[in-house]
């Protein structure tokens, strides 16, 4: 009966909540361009790029569970060539999405047999996307972390077997009817937990075996001792070689925990977020929202080319541009309209989108000095946003004003992350 840690600091917005769930749940579970397995895995490469292990072990279970290779949680040189080709664009749109062009989009549409439609692509945008932009929430809340005295989210994920993602949030605004059509629909629903507890059991111990021959073999060559790595969780030790990526390991109440090393689901780990202002003024330019907007341009694009998701993310965007920040506003000395756009403006100024009808001078007039660290923390490296930070910005504020803000950032950056790439794609078709 334990909530999700997620839908814990959502539920603080219960309509919100409501709207992220619905998309949640099409993206993943319901029909689509891409197979289950091939979803979650997706899911799984994004939250790498961020070193979120929340949400890396959230799909590792749904991945099992949805009929995935095992063989797959190795690593990346362990799937198919189609999915490992994603991996460019993986990296460019978590870290800088500015560089996206219609020739990443051209190659991979055009690669034989390995080849992507433009339906399962535009389904893994918006998959690589909204995980990108989960893991700055999930950073942001503190979910990644044990709950402390703050009472913020576990890093323990859902109990497998008996609920699913929307299942666990029934309370939390979550639609009876939605919670039917996912009982019906939902292959991620379908295993007992004994049986995905024996499964990843089994995996641990193949792997662990391949290992202990391995170790001999070095033993006898090198000495003895050398090449593991022990990893300690609840008093449980497991010895795996930290370079081979190994399958995700059970620990004596039969959670899941990722392997010490995200790395193996990602390559070029040392690219990373680099301010746009500093980009080479001859590659770049800076992306004008009336030359191509959600409103005017992605939403119908997406929606042509995966069924009913632009209405979903849609909905999304509007649901928490509608939220009530009268409170936070008023703080602020300023209407509640013009501080949510300062921030959202202010994100998409991060990532080189510009709206010609703002005064960005008011970002500084608007947002003290400490909100807007954390607003790029969390926006563009997540991964480096700590304890303190939430707790220091902003100590006047509530805690549902703290979770307000992670979704603009949540939302803006997840916008922000489909333009570029909606937009490579429309190039690529003209």
């Amino acid at each position: 009966g334990r909530l999700e840690a997620v839908t814990q600091q959502m539920g603080y917005h219960p309509q919100y909540l409501d709207s992220f769930l619905k998309t949640q749940h099409y993206l993943m579970h319901m029909d689509g361009p891409l197979p289950f397995d091939c979803r979650h895995y997706i899911a799984i490469m994004a939250a790498a790029r961020h070193q979120c292990r929340y949400l890396v072990n959230l799909h590792v279970l749904q991945f099992l569970r949805a009929g995935g290779d095992p063989q797959w949680l190795r690593g990346l040189d362990f799937i198919p060539p189609k999915l490992r080709n994603l991996n460019e664009i993986n990296k460019i749109l978590a870290h800088r999405p500015w560089l996206i062009t219609k020739e990443h989009i051209e190659k991979l549409l055009k690669i034989s047999e390995w080849s992507w439609s433009l339906a399962e692509l535009v389904h893994a945008v918006v998959l690589l996307a909204h995980c990108h932009a989960l893991a700055s929430f999930v950073f942001g809340c503190g979910c990644e972390q044990d709950e402390g005295p703050g009472g913020r989210g576990s890093l323990k994920p859902l109990s497998p077997g008996n609920q699913c993602f929307c299942e666990a949030t029934a309370g939390n605004g979550c639609s009876q009817e939605l919670l039917r059509i996912n009982r019906k629909r939902s292959l991620d629903s379908c295993m007992e937990l004994d049986s995905l507890r024996e499964r990843v059991q089994r995996i641990h111990l193949e792997t662990e075996g391949r290992e202990e021959t391995r170790l001999l073999q070095q033993d006898r060559e090198e000495g003895e001792g050398q090449g593991v790595d022990v990893g300690v969780q609840d008093g449980t030790e497991h010895c795996f070689d930290p370079s081979a990526g190994l399958s995700p390991l059970t620990d004596t109440d039969g959670e899941v925990t990722s392997a010490a090393n995200l790395a193996c689901y990602m390559q070029d780990p040392d690219f990373g977020y680099q301010d746009f202002a500093r980009r080479d003024e001859d590659q770049t330019q800076v992306f004008r929202v009336q030359d191509y907007s959600w409103e005017d341009h992605g939403f119908s694009l997406v929606n042509r080319l995966y069924s009913d998701i632009g209405h979903l993310l849609d909905e999304k965007f509007r649901m928490v541009d509608g939220l009530q920040s009268s409170a936070m506003a008023k703080r602020q000395g300023c209407e509640p309209s013009v501080f949510k756009r300062g921030i959202w403006n202010y994100i998409h100024c991060m990532f080189g989108i510009r709206y010609d009808d703002y005064d960005y001078a008011e970002v500084n007039q608007l947002l003290e000095r400490m909100l807007k660290v954390y607003i790029k923390t969390v926006t563009c490296y997540p991964e480096k946003t700590n304890s303190e930070m939430f707790d220091r910005f902003w100590k006047q504020f509530k805690h549902s004003e703290k979770v307000h803000v992670n979704l603009l950032i949540l939302e803006a950056r997840m916008q922000a992350e489909l333009l570029y790439a909606l937009q490579a794609i429309t190039q690529y078709m003209i």
